[in-house]
């Protein structure tokens, strides 16, 4: 079991498309004020313009060990290389005019100490309640007591979702394939 979070292991299987996101396009985000990585709250529902959302299971933490079967549950791992991907493309992003945030399960302590760690320009928001999750039925998968969101990206525009990127695979690579969409669209 790797624990380099940083890199994707060779073999991790590839996630298919069950539809669980076929119903998002046309929708309205729901005005809900999410916690952020920055300490105040977002509501996605108040974003004008564009804004990208990758939603991502969970980031690893250094010295703590991977949920069971980790490496097995198809779109599972990678959510430190894809937000290391994000990261790298933050310029872009903003140069094109685009909000760009992560958005999980886990609570804002969990979100505040990844985006630090990860030196993330961009913030990290909570659904711990899974409150946004469920007002869009967003697929979920549990491992050990956890319920964590599967890994999709929205694209928003004056909050209603543009496009979904489901599933996402390989994460290490989104950004630039998020980028690539945006562009042909500019």
């Amino acid at each position: 079991m790797s624990q380099d979070w940083t890199r994707l292991p060779e073999g991790l299987p590839v996630p298919q498309d069950d539809g669980a996101c076929a119903h998002l396009v046309g929708r309205k985000v729901p005005k809900i004020a999410l916690d952020s990585s920055g300490g105040g709250a977002v509501d996605l529902a108040d974003q004008r313009g564009r804004t990208v959302v990758y939603v991502y299971p969970r980031i690893g933490q250094p010295g703590q060990p991977l949920p069971t079967g980790w490496d097995a549950i198809a779109g599972a791992r990678g959510c430190t290389p894809e937000s290391l991907g994000f990261a790298a493309a933050a310029q872009q992003f903003q140069e094109a005019n685009v909000g760009l945030f992560g958005l999980s399960s886990q609570d804002r302590p969990y979100q505040t100490e990844a985006a630090l760690r990860l030196k993330l320009p961009f913030l990290l928001l909570s659904d711990h309640e899974l409150r946004f999750s469920h007002a869009l039925s967003l697929p979920l998968f549990a491992v050990d007591g956890m319920t964590l969101i599967r890994r999709l990206t929205l694209v928003l525009k004056d909050g209603v979702i543009e496009h979904v990127f489901y599933p996402v695979f390989p994460p290490d690579s989104h950004a630039a394939e998020v980028l690539a969409w945006l562009q042909e669209r500019a």
